[in-house]
């Protein structure tokens, strides 16, 4: 069994643009109150442009899970007409403010090359940065460039490395691919990505 390629957009991030995505934005923020019933009862409605439309606000006013949440209504066109090259442009500004979700995304457009020039290294870049915030689907998909070879030297020690530490954050894709690359690996190579894999979560274990 080969190495799975899964780079699909995860469930629980779609059904957190299509039931209430502002909530997580307003219901920290009482100054917004209003914005917030009122995004309630278009939702109630089935009037998620109006919804959408009050998210954008907050996106616009530089908030990064409100950017991210605007990127994922571009992707899906759920709420707006589909749009890959708005979904970037919200997705970077987000994920520059180190958003790991819009960094994640921004990487998978760079592998499709939907919105932006397909650039394997830029994919690299961007999986790097939420995996090292801990985030399993990007360990993952981190993994996969390495046994891939593609954005960085073919690294099946790195492969590995990435996947055991996903698979401990409950990704199953990362059990899964863990398990295929070690028929290509010697025990040494073995023992070598399993002491990296321990030493980084030793270094990033949350008290």
């Amino acid at each position: 069994m080969g190495i799975q390629i899964h780079l699909e957009v995860p469930m629980n991030k779609i059904a957190f643009v299509l039931i209430l995505p502002f909530l997580l934005i307003f219901v920290s923020a009482p100054v917004y109150a209003d914005d917030f019933q009122d995004g309630v009862d278009a939702t109630v409605r089935g009037d998620y442009r109006t919804d959408f439309e009050k998210v954008k606000l907050r996106a616009e006013q530089g908030n990064a899970g409100a950017q991210c949440l605007v990127g994922n209504s571009y992707e899906s066109g759920a709420e707006v007409p589909r749009n890959y090259k708005e979904a970037v442009k919200w997705w970077r500004l987000s994920a520059e403010q180190d958003n790991a979700e819009a960094q994640l995304n921004l990487g998978r457009m760079y592998r499709q090359g939907n919105g932006v020039p397909q650039d394997y290294e830029e994919v690299v870049k961007w999986f790097r940065k939420p995996a090292e915030q801990g985030d399993a689907f990007a360990q993952y998909y981190l993994g996969l460039m390495y046994a891939e070879g593609k954005g960085v030297p073919r690294d099946y020690v790195q492969a590995h490395k990435w996947f055991n530490i996903s698979e401990a954050n409950e990704d199953k894709l990362g059990h899964d691919n863990r398990n295929n690359i070690e028929k290509r690996m010697t025990s040494e190579q073995v023992a070598e990505a399993q002491r990296l894999a321990r030493e980084w979560m030793r270094k990033h274990r949350k008290d």
